[in-house]
């Protein structure tokens, strides 16, 4: 009798720490923070939420649930991107 073996893991993002401050995403062994300030659809999210996060493309990053999508860059240099959701 032989195992199956284990799929690959396609998994290249995930949520490695939520906290008062912001959200913590780990992609591609690069680690990236997104502050509340800077992106507020998450503050009053659940957790369940925010961790369903899907890279649809290298360095483009979608939450369903919540219909938010955004670039590595984007995260990175929030400065650039001026255009935030009203709470």
């Amino acid at each position: 009798m032989s195992s199956l073996s284990h799929g690959k893991n396609t998994s290249t993002v995930e949520v490695t720490n939520i906290s008062s401050h912001g959200v913590w995403l780990l992609s591609h062994d690069k680690e990236l923070f997104m502050p509340y300030d800077d992106f507020p659809w998450f503050k009053e999210q659940p957790i369940k939420v925010i961790i369903n996060v899907e890279e649809q493309s290298p360095g483009h990053f979608y939450w369903p649930d919540i219909d938010v999508d955004l670039s590595e860059e984007s995260i990175e240099h929030p400065e650039r991107f001026p255009l935030k959701a009203k709470q």
